[in-house]
Order: C-alpha cells, then sequence, then structure tokens
C-alpha cells in the first residue's frame, strides 16, 4: 500500500507541476490542478477500496500520513481558486483588506480546533485509534468536520487535511500581502538583485527545501518558489524543467551549491592566514 500510495503521489507532484508550466491564466492553472487533485483522490479510493487492511496500525498509517497529502493539495487549490474569483477589483488598500479578512478566517479556524492543531503540531499518537480509524465515530455528531464517505474517511483525516492545507493557504495570502506592500514601498536605490542564472537559484531552492531550511521543512517546493520570485523579481516558471536539467547533468550537479560552499571556504581561509602571523608572535612572547 505504501508504494503504491508513494507512486501515485509522486505522479500527482509531477502533473500539478507540468500544470505550474502552462501559460494559461492562473484560474485555468487551478482550474486543472483541482481536475488532478480530484482524479488522484479517485484513483486512491478505489485503490483503498480493493485493499484489506489487516490491522488498526496500518489503518491509523494510511488515514494519517498517507491520505492527508492528497487531500490537502485538493483543498489547497480549491481554497486559492475561491480566493481568486472573489477578490475584489480595486485599489490595493481594498484588497489587502480582503486578504486580512481571510487571513482573520483562518485564525478564527486554527483557534477553533486548537486541541486538535496542538495534538497534530506536538506529534502525539495516543488517540490515533481513535482519530484516524474508520467507524469508531459518530457521523452526525462529526458532521461539521467529517467530509465523504465512511469507508473512505476517518473523524480526523478531514480535519488533518484541513489543517495542513490550511497552514499552505494562510502562507500563500501572506506572500500576496508582502506583494502588494513592495509595489507600494518607495523604490530604494539600493535594491537588491539576483544577478546569478535562474538556473542557480533553483539549485539553492531546492536544497533549501530539501534540508527543512524553512518552516521546519513544512512548504512546498512551488510555494518557496513563489516565495522568490516575490522577493528578487525574477520569472522561474519553469522551474521544474531547470531542476530536471540539473538531475541531469553528467559530472558535478550541485554546481552552484558546491560553488558556495568552495567560496565561503576561501573566505574563512583568506581570514585565518591573516590572523595565523600575530598569532604566532603572541605564542612566541
Amino acid at each position: 500500500m505504501k508504494s503504491f500510495t508513494e507512486r501515485l503521489y509522486q505522479a500527482l507532484e509531477n502533473q500539478l507541476n507540468g500544470v505550474s508550466l502552462n501559460q494559461g491564466s492562473e484560474c485555468d492553472q487551478l482550474k486543472a490542478a483541482i481536475k488532478l487533485c480530484k482524479k488522484a483522490m479517485s484513483k486512491l479510493r478505489n485503490y483503498v477500496s480493493s485493499y484489506l487492511i489487516e490491522n488498526i496500525e496500518d489503518e491509523v498509517y494510511f488515514f494519517r500520513q498517507m491520505k492527508p497529502p492528497f487531500y490537502s493539495k485538493l483543498i489547497y487549490y480549491i481554497s486559492i481558486y475561491n480566493f481568486q474569483i472573489k477578490k475584489p477589483t480595486g485599489s490595493d488598500d481594498t484588497v489587502k483588506e480582503y486578504i486580512n479578512s481571510e487571513l482573520a478566517d483562518l485564525k478564527r479556524f486554527f483557534d477553533h480546533n486548537q486541541a486538535f492543531y496542538q495534538y497534530y503540531r506536538s506529534g502525539g499518537n495516543e488517540l490515533d485509534h481513535l482519530y484516524f480509524t474508520r467507524g469508531g465515530f459518530d457521523v452526525y455528531a462529526e458532521l461539521e468536520d467529517f467530509q465523504g464517505d465512511e469507508m473512505f474517511s476517518t473523524s480526523h483525516d478531514y480535519k488533518l487535511s484541513k489543517i495542513i492545507a490550511n497552514e499552505k493557504f494562510q502562507e500563500y495570502l501572506n506572500v500576496q500581502l508582502g506583494r502588494l506592500d513592495r509595489d507600494a514601498a518607495p523604490v530604494n536605490e539600493a535594491q537588491i538583485v539576483w544577478t546569478s542564472n535562474q538556473t542557480d537559484l533553483v539549485e539553492l531552492i531546492y536544497a533549501l527545501v530539501e534540508a527543512g531550511a524553512f518552516n521546519n521543512g513544512n512548504i512546498d517546493i512551488k510555494n518557496l518558489v513563489m516565495y522568490f520570485q516575490n522577493v528578487f523579481q525574477i520569472d522561474l516558471n519553469h522551474y521544474y524543467h531547470k531542476y530536471t536539467d540539473i538531475t541531469n547533468r553528467k559530472k558535478e550537479r550541485t554546481v552552484f551549491i558546491d560553488k558556495l560552499k568552495n567560496s565561503l571556504l576561501r573566505r574563512m581561509d583568506d581570514k585565518f592566514e591573516l590572523k595565523e602571523p600575530r598569532q604566532r608572535r603572541i605564542g612566541f612572547n
């Protein structure tokens, strides 16, 4: 089951990266992403319906670890799509007010689900047998947070998926807000500009994500790419193609990372060489 789910998820990731390269409108791209997520969810449901889950540990693992990454993506793209189609036209202040209202709604969601959010964030598992197994809950009592059929849902896998999606949506909204603030800010003559090539930046972004350097590793490549695009005002729409080029390099694949390492080591060595004679004189005395 784990092998099938991982392959299905990787295929979905590749398809979604392909959508991001589409030159259509953002809404068209979002609709295509939602369609892909729904298709993947359908495949996952069909697979689980024909798979015999033999024990509670496997059931908990599926509904806590395997299903939420798929479901959260669907919720995330639907949230962005709804945000875009409802976004008011008008001044930047009007759009900011709209974004802040969306952020306030997200805060209310996290506050309302604070106990379970803390349970999830702390890595708790003592209640997993209640939260992530089927049939152990009252559908009507959990109606607010229960989605889908009883054979493919537990009381909290939807809630967990929504938490993951809303964290990402919160990042997206803050990026949008930051973009408006930068557009409104006066031009800075000392503006920082990325002067290396785009492939170098893509290599760096992938390395930062894999190292868990942002949000304790809880961030997608696409979100971090969007962030760097906004910060440096650079077009990285074809970042996945550039990453593919990097992985296909015949010799050194981490060219830019190696360059950074060597540059820093050289600086350290130069600084050490400047200090060394003085240290020797002190030692001599």
